[in-house]
């Protein structure tokens, strides 16, 4: 069954519909809608509809809103003004009154979670650890540079030598001398 379309040319205060501004403003210019549809990048079946008001064959308001707000600013009008005509009339429909869920399914703590680490503004929130992170280490460096500085001896026990099975008990290991190097002969 076809809906019924938003086919008013004026609205029920007498004043004329956003289809219809766009249309006369079109008119005026001396543009035909292939003419719009190139400037504005917008399919001319979609012009005609929203010339019509033929809404319907939106999928969607927000591509509704974002074809005139385009449509608009070509024609110079006055966008604001029309996009508040405009959500009137598409709150007389029952199609485009509500947004429509984008699931079915119920928001839990995760979606919750989600939506507000979607809001979060990440340079700050990468930036405020890292001056925390800098402010700490820059502390530290400067308390550990200005203490005195403790001899690295200090706790160390006597050093304990393990001696070689057969020798002494009070002398330590004198080194081998090295064996001399053989002389060499005289150059002739």
């Amino acid at each position: 069954m076809a809906r019924p379309a938003l086919n008013h040319s004026v609205d029920m205060a007498g004043m004329p519909t956003v289809s219809e501004q766009l249309r006369r403003a079109r008119e005026q210019q001396q543009l035909d809608i292939y003419q719009v549809a190139e400037v504005t990048k917008i399919k001319t079946d979609h012009v005609r509809a929203l010339e019509s008001g033929n809404f319907e064959i939106f999928s969607a308001p927000v591509y509704i809103r974002g074809f005139v707000r385009t449509y608009g600013t070509m024609l110079k009008l006055d966008v604001p003004r029309l996009l508040a005509e405009l959500e009137a009339e598409l709150g007389r429909s029952e199609r485009f009154r509500d947004p429509p869920p984008l699931t079915n399914a119920p928001r839990g703590a995760l979606d919750f979670f989600m939506l507000q680490l979607s809001r979060l503004n990440w340079r700050i929130a990468f930036a405020a650890p890292a001056v925390l992170l800098f402010a700490f280490l820059a502390i530290t460096l400067i308390r550990n540079r200005a203490a005195e500085p403790d001899d690295p001896l200090k706790h160390l026990e006597p050093g304990v030598y393990q001696q070689r099975p057969g020798q002494g008990n009070d002398t330590l290991p004198l080194p081998t001398p090295a064996p001399a190097p053989a002389p060499t002969p005289p150059a002739r």
